[in-house]
């Protein structure tokens, strides 16, 4: 990395920014806010232009998406820049209560300072592949809670119908689309119209048997269930177009971007699928982010919480403290691995004989694909059984 002399810290809001400039925590350049439009940025840059460009780096704390804009901006005038978790920038605050905008800045510049030589040379995560799986994830959360909401209303209006067939087959959705409930399907006619849309699919029930059904059904008359039923539908059914478009953008993005390698990296692991790989790229980033997989480990918030006083010390559950949407896709991947996958089949029955609990196991399991993943990006090649074993004591640490 380059010797910088001058460090910009700013404290991003929504409607402007606080630049605190410094050469050194005691010695401070310029103090000045700007606002968050075209004329902010370039008075901002006007500002930057005194100084040699190589010797200035600028930092900023990730604030969800106010900053993207600035951060963008400023790289793409070929600005030095990083984005710090609050949480590291905390540690260098004031012990004093105030807290101003500008004592923001300068706290983040002062961080700056100490933290130079630790910011990677590729200190970002590509913001718009984020976006895109967070956005699909929110939808995955969205189709599970419209799903509850259609299973409580069938267990009123027609409870027998889960116990024969596959609610959600769009057969059966259609079907409940035009016939809400028992009583509906009672009184229904030309039911077998339903049923010879189907693909091709084989399936145990018929226009004849769920007549029978629904008429041996307990299901009592609810009109407004219904109707709220059917609206149920017509949102599920809007989702999971939704998520195909999802689906779409992923692979679009993937193969205009430089992480396909990756991609084919990770889904060398067997129980590992395209979008659990591109889920997890998308919320690490460049693996050289991380100097080691202890500090890939602690950005998940798998790192265990101590607690040390004295002799004392105690080591607790896992911090939570990194990022959650990483931790949910790397449990999920987990377990498929578990399910497809030899390797880590075998040491998952090892934790379990040992008598681990089936989710300290699970996360133990975590760990240990997270060590392999780490250092099958690092080194760029694909999973093996032989190399995974052989590899399997060695701590993946790289300068």
């Amino acid at each position: 990395m380059n010797n910088f002399s001058i460090f910009v810290g700013i404290d991003v809001s929504k409607d402007k920014f606080n630049v605190c400039a410094i050469s050194n925590p005691s010695s401070i350049i310029f103090e000045s806010s700007f606002d968050m439009s075209q004329q902010g940025f370039s008075s901002f840059a006007n500002k930057l232009s005194a100084f040699p460009k190589q010797s200035i780096i600028i930092a900023m704390e990730s604030t969800g998406c106010y900053h993207l804009n600035l951060l963008a901006f400023l790289s793409s005038n070929d600005f030095a820049c990083a984005v710090f978790n609050p949480l590291t920038v905390k540690n260098f605050a004031s012990l004093r209560k105030t807290k101003t905008d500008k004592i923001d800045a300068r706290i983040i510049a002062t961080a700056l300072f100490y933290l130079q030589h630790q910011i990677p040379s590729s200190a970002f995560v590509n913001s718009e592949l984020r976006d895109i799986v967070r956005a699909r994830e929110n939808i995955i959360h969205r189709i599970a809670k419209v799903k509850g909401n259609i299973e409580k209303l069938l267990n009123v209006l027609f409870p027998e119908l889960e116990r024969v067939t596959n609610i959600y087959s769009d057969t059966i959705l259609n079907l409940l689309s035009h016939f809400p409930s028992a009583k509906a399907i009672q009184k229904a006619r030309n039911l077998d119209v339903f049923f010879s849309k189907d693909r091709g699919r084989s399936t145990k029930l018929n226009a004849q048997k769920l007549k029978e059904l629904a008429n041996n059904s307990i299901a009592q008359y609810w009109p407004m269930k219904e109707k709220i039923l059917v609206q149920n539908i017509k949102e599920l059914q809007f989702l999971q177009q939704q998520l195909e478009e999802y689906d779409k953008m992923m692979k679009e993005y993937c193969e205009c971007s430089a992480i396909n390698l990756d991609i084919e990296i990770l889904t060398s692991i067997p129980g590992i699928g395209e979008n659990s790989a591109m889920h997890f790229l998308a919320e690490v980033g460049d693996i050289s982010r991380f100097s080691t997989y202890k500090k890939l480990i602690a950005y998940c918030g798998l790192d265990p919480s101590i607690a040390q006083s004295g002799k004392s010390k105690v080591e607790g559950h896992i911090s939570k403290r990194g990022n959650a949407h990483l931790r949910r896709i790397l449990w999920l991947m987990a377990v498929s691995v578990v399910i497809h996958n030899e390797y880590f089949r075998t040491y998952y029955e090892r934790k379990r004989q040992q008598g681990i609990p089936y989710k300290k196991a699970i996360m133990s399991v975590v760990h240990k694909l997270l060590r392999t993943l780490y250092a099958m990006l690092r080194k760029k090649e694909k999973f093996n059984i032989d190399y995974a074993i052989s590899h399997s004591k060695q701590k993946f640490n790289f300068a």
